[in-house]
Order: structure tokens, then sequence, then C-alpha cells
């Protein structure tokens, strides 16, 4: 699994005069990105180049550089650096010397990248929903399961016969869990997977 980062992070490089600064942020979804580059766009800047990566979505802008010198090469970093769900914008102000186009991949895609190297990581990982149907004397038993699974309770709500909810927990934690609680109940306890899984 590719890694988001933990945090907003910045970084600034000086080439040939031209001024560079990154700043990278963790998205829930694509509006994010664009809400962050809102945030850190600088009008009076020369350039506000930008590309996002989310799970199999992605996008990037040259805003006015020659196609291709940088937003890809900013994506590039990105995926080189194995990140998922991150935006990063490079805003150039431009030093009077010209770079050349191999000159502006390169310093693009460098910034990006020593910006993203030195930040914290945040792993992500796969989560998986599911809905369980216990009996009243079976509840210290599910409780207990859920806690050491990693399990967060979405929902509960109370039947005559006992509890229903909704939990969320690592994917990879989903049989251990059924496991653990069909061991623990004598097999009493009914689990399904509900159908509209965590994000990736």
């Amino acid at each position: 699994m590719p890694d988001t980062l933990a945090t907003v992070v910045s970084h600034s490089l000086e080439i040939k005069h031209s001024r560079f600064i990154a700043h990278a942020a963790p998205i829930d979804t694509a509006a994010a990105a664009l809400a962050f580059l809102q945030q850190v766009a600088i009008p009076d800047a020369t350039h506000n180049c930008w590309a996002y990566r989310h799970g199999s979505e992605y996008r990037s802008s040259d805003d006015g550089e020659p196609a291709g010198t940088a937003g890809r090469p900013i994506l590039a970093a990105i995926d080189g650096q194995g990140f998922d769900r991150v935006m990063v914008v490079v805003i150039r102000w431009y030093g009077g010397i010209k770079l050349g186009a191999g000159g502006l991949v390169r310093a693009y895609g460098g910034t990006a990248a020593e910006c993203l190297r030195a930040a914290p990581r945040l792993p992500l990982v796969a989560l998986t929903r599911l809905h369980v149907q216990a009996a009243f004397e079976d509840l210290g038993a599910l409780h207990a399961a859920l806690s050491s699974h990693a399990a967060e309770k979405l929902d509960e709500s109370f039947t005559p016969s006992g509890v229903e909810l909704r939990v969320e927990l690592p994917a990879d934690q989903a049989e251990p869990l059924k496991n653990r609680l069909r061991d623990a109940t004598r097999d009493r306890i009914r689990i399904q997977r509900c159908t509209e899984p965590g994000p990736p």
C-alpha cells in the first residue's frame, strides 16, 4: 500500500534566480485537492503549477509553463515517492534566466520530490465494514474482540434479542475477528460484510 502525508509540508529552492516553493498536503477527495490549491496559490507569482493523485484519479496543471514541464513532473514525484491521496502545488517566481524545458522538468519535479522526501508519512490502510448481530450474553466477548482487532464502531442499535452494529476495521483484520468471535461465542454471532467498504 502507498502512504499519504501525515501533515502539510513545504520546501523551497532557488534555481538560477527563480524561486520555487512546494506545498504538499494529504487529501481525502479530488475537491480537497483543488481547495488546497485555492488556499496556497499566490496570484502574483509567475506560475502556480500542481498535481494530485487520489487512487486512480489524478490531474495536473502546467499553469502557463510549456506543456509537460511542470504538472507531469510533479505527478511523477508523487508517484516516485510512493504517495497516494496527495496534492502538491509548486509556485515559481521567475528570476530572469530561462531554464529551458529540461531545466523546468528538473526544477518542478525536483522541488516536489525534495518536499515529499522529507515529509512525515502515514501508511494508507484498506478498510472494510461489517454488520454484526449478537445476543446480549455475547456483548462482553464482542466488545473485547472489536478493540483487539482495531475495529471502530460506526453505529449500534438494540433489538429485543440483542444488538446490531456496524464496524469499520482494517481489511486484514476481518477474518481474524470473525474467527475469534466464532470461537468465543460458539458461532452464535452473525457477521456480514457491508456493501459500502471504507476507502482503500
